[in-house]
C-alpha cells in the first residue's frame, strides 16, 4: 500500500485543481493520505478535505505560525481530537532557519502540542530545522515526564538528534529531499534510521522529488520518493512499500487498516 503521510492539500497552490490532484493521486496508487494542519485557525479547511474516505487529517500549528496564537494550550488542541478524522497532533516544532515566529513562542507552542499528544495518545508530527539542541532538550525532557508517540517528518536534521529521538521510539518520514543529488548527508542519516519506523511523504506542494524537481509537488509523485528510500536503504520497491505501510499503521493507529480483499 502506498501511503502519503504528509500532504497539504488545503494549500492555495491547489485551489485551481484540487480534485484533479486527488484523482491523479488515486490513479497513481496512493491509497491513503494525511492532510496536515498548518495552523489551528485553518482547521476547517484542513478537515473539509478529510471528508474523503481515503484522506485523514491532523490539528496543530506550524512553528512558522506560532506567533498567531502564542497562548495556544493543550486543551485547545484536545478539543478537536474527538473528531474521528483527526489522527495526529501538529505539524509543530521548531524552525530556527526562518524565525518567522520568535523562538521562545515556538518553544511554548511546541510544548502545548506535546502535552496534547501525550493526553490524546495521538502521534506528534514534528517539524525541526536548525534547532537540534533545543529540540533534543524539549523532546527528552517531555518524554521523561510522560511518553508520547512522535514522528520527525521530512527529516533533514543531524545524526545525533535522529539517534536520540530513535531511542525514544520516534518514527521518521522520508520526503523527496532523499532524491536530491546534493542531499547525501540526509541519505546518510536515513540509512541509520530504525527500519521498522520509516514512512514516506511528499509534503506537497513542496519538495517535489527527482525527476519532478522544480515543479509543484503532489501525492502522485510519491512512488519516486519511495524509490529514493529504497535505493538509500538497499531495499527493493516491494520491501520498501511493505515496510513503510507497516510503520505507518503502527504510528497512526487511529486509522483502521483496510481489509484485504478475499482471493
Amino acid at each position: 500500500m502506498l501511503i502519503d503521510s504528509h500532504v497539504n492539500l488545503h494549500a492555495p497552490q491547489f485551489d485551481e485543481d484540487r480534485e484533479a490532484v486527488i484523482a491523479r493521486a488515486r490513479a497513481a496508487g496512493i491509497q491513503l493520505m494525511v492532510n496536515i494542519s498548518d495552523r489551528v485557525s485553518h482547521f476547517e479547511k484542513v478537515r473539509a478535505i478529510a471528508d474523503a474516505a481515503d484522506i485523514w487529517c491532523t490539528v496543530g500549528t506550524h512553528p512558522h505560525e506560532a506567533k498567531e496564537n502564542p497562548e495556544l494550550s493543550a486543551a485547545d488542541l484536545l478539543a478537536y481530537c474527538d473528531d474521528p478524522r483527526v489522527v495526529g497532533i501538529g505539524e509543530t516544532g521548531l524552525d530556527f532557519h526562518y524565525d518567522f515566529s520568535p523562538r521562545d513562542i515556538q518553544a511554548d507552542v511546541f510544548r502545548a502540542h506535546v502535552a496534547a499528544a501525550r493526553a490524546s495518545g495521538l502521534p506528534l508530527v514534528v517539524h525541526t530545522r536548525e534547532a537540534d539542541a533545543l529540540m533534543t532538550e524539549i523532546l527528552e525532557t517531555e518524554f521523561a515526564a510522560g511518553p508520547f508517540k512522535m514522528l520527525l517528518h521530512c527529516y533533514t536534521s543531524g545524526a545525533e538528534l535522529a539517534a536520540r529521538a530513535a531511542a525514544m521510539g520516534a518514527w521518521f518520514s522520508v520526503s523527496g529531499i532523499a532524491t536530491f543529488k546534493p542531499a547525501q548527508d540526509v541519505r546518510d542519516v536515513i540509512a541509520q534510521m530504525p527500519a521498522d519506523r520509516i514512512i514516506v511523504e511528499t509534503d506537497c506542494p513542496y519538495l517535489a522529488p527527482v525527476p519532478h524537481r522544480g515543479r509543484r509537488n503532489e501525492p502522485a509523485f510519491l512512488p519516486d520518493v519511495l524509490a529514493g528510500l529504497a535505493r538509500t536503504r538497499g531495499w527493493d520497491l516491494a520491501e520498501a512499500e511493505q515496510r513503510t505501510e507497516e510503520a505507518f499503521f503502527a504510528l497512526f493507529d487511529k486509522i483502521p487498516r483496510p481489509a484485504v480483499a478475499a482471493s
